[in-house]
């Protein structure tokens, strides 16, 4: 029996560029989904559509400046570019080119209680951090990121588990709209990626983040990634438990060779290891395994047309699906 095709949909906020933990988690799975090398079935995975898009319109949410917010999109398209998203073989594009998210988010605010917005984790960790600065459209987030996910009707949303909350309200959305207007949405499953959480480098209790020296971002270069691995913490007593020896591992196994993982890892065993040897090792097999997407990087951002042409074919092939389920929704809850 021929499997049914699959669509996929995931997307990124615009907050700059990405750091090798964003690389391993999401990006480097969207590309293996892009072409057929992902976790849902050869067939399926094989003949997927896939719908990336950058988040700038959730950019919005947290305090930001407008220069900065332009400069880090197009960092972010770029990193999405230089690191294999096709945009022939996937549909990429900015979220605020494609209006009907926005329309579909308004429709989603007026059939969702505020109860379950006031209720979202996201909502209460944003509104402790952002005191004196929540907005409306942080309340409001999961809904717009209801539209984004509900307009293609995707079968699969790549997340992460810290967003399971929100596919979760986007399937409620989909349960609540079709049980008062007739089928119009499948409720979309959540592909839980395989957890994997590259720590911070200065602090490897605490997820790597974008901030200061604790992130390994994607184009940095061969010294500074070495620069920065030289800073991160291992034990005295070279147990691999360690949480900044694990991390080192955890980069060792996705970078460094086979021959590399078997000769370190015996060493740590036998408390032989010399740690700053397997940092100079580490910070060359990243240096290459990155090579050409610094020079890919570069070269993108040197002549930024090419980035906005692709997000804006992206942005075209996109609009004809989400017109069509805006025109369904828009006739079925009976606005002309």
């Amino acid at each position: 029996m021929t499997e049914k095709k699959q669509t996929i949909l995931s997307g990124i906020r615009a907050t700059g560029k990405l750091h090798i933990g964003n690389y391993l988690g999401a990006l480097k799975q969207f590309v293996d989904l892009q072409n057929g090398k992902g976790n849902l079935s050869a067939e399926a995975s094989a003949k997927a559509d896939c719908f990336f898009f950058i988040a700038d319109l959730h950019a919005l949410t947290t305090p930001f400046e407008a220069k900065e917010l332009s400069q880090n999109t197009l960092e972010v398209a770029a990193d999405y570019l230089a690191a294999g998203i096709d945009p022939k073989k996937s549909t990429f594009f900015l979220q605020s080119q494609v209006l009907e998210h926005a329309e579909l988010g308004w429709i989603f605010n007026c059939l969702t209680p505020l109860g379950e917005l006031n209720r979202m984790t996201q909502f209460k960790e944003k509104s402790e951090e952002q005191k004196g600065q929540i907005s409306g459209g942080l309340l409001t987030y999961p809904t717009l990121m209801a539209a984004d996910i509900l307009i293609y009707k995707p079968t699969a949303v790549p997340v992460g588990e810290d967003q399971t909350q929100h596919v979760e309200l986007a399937r409620d959305t989909a349960r609540k709209f079709n049980n008062r207007f007739g089928q119009t949405f499948p409720e979309p499953k959540t592909y839980l990626r395989k957890p994997l959480r590259v720590m911070s480098l200065t602090d490897p209790t605490k997820k790597m983040s974008k901030s200061g020296d604790e992130a390994l971002m994607l184009d940095d270069p061969p010294a500074e990634i070495l620069r920065k691995l030289k800073k991160a913490p291992t034990a005295t007593d070279a147990t691999k438990e360690s949480p900044g020896v694990k991390n080192l591992f955890l980069l060792l196994e996705h970078f460094g060779s086979e021959e590399q993982i078997t000769e370190y890892s015996h060493e740590q065993k036998n408390n032989t290891i010399k740690y700053s040897e397997l940092k100079e090792a580490l910070a060359k097999a990243i240096a290459e395994h990155f090579a050409e997407f610094r020079d890919q990087k570069q070269e993108l951002l040197a002549n930024p047309k090419t980035i906005m042409d692709a997000l804006e074919q992206g942005a075209t092939k996109a609009r004809k699906i989400a017109s069509q389920t805006l025109a369904e929704v828009k006739e079925k809850v009976g606005l002309l």
